[in-house]
């Protein structure tokens, strides 16, 4: 899906890293909520509370996901998934555009 219809956005945006990831918060009418942002060339490490499904829309990055050893090259579009209470780690390349979804 290329565009979300009948939403609420957040208009104060989530930043992460001094401003290397931002975000902005979609609310949706069933309850569910996603974010849409970007994410500067850097390393970061992420935690969940929830179940997350990302969607990296463009950009070169590698992932290293909760019980895995190396980090993992995406050719984007790519999605992966993080299980809820866990942490997971991202080496940006290059300018990413991702989207991710809280799964309750």
């Amino acid at each position: 899906m290329s565009k979300f219809e009948n939403v609420t956005v957040v208009k104060e945006a989530n930043i992460y890293y001094d401003g290397k990831v931002t975000s902005r918060t979609v609310e949706f009418s069933d309850g569910s909520v996603k974010s849409l942002g970007i994410m500067l060339p850097g390393e970061y490490t992420f935690n969940t509370a929830d179940r997350e499904i990302m969607e990296i829309l463009s950009g070169e990055l590698e992932v290293r996901l909760p019980g895995e050893g190396a980090f993992k090259t995406l050719h984007t579009p790519e999605t992966f998934e993080v299980p809820a209470n866990a942490a997971f780690d991202l080496k940006i390349k290059s300018v990413t555009d991702y989207c991710c979804s809280y799964i309750k």
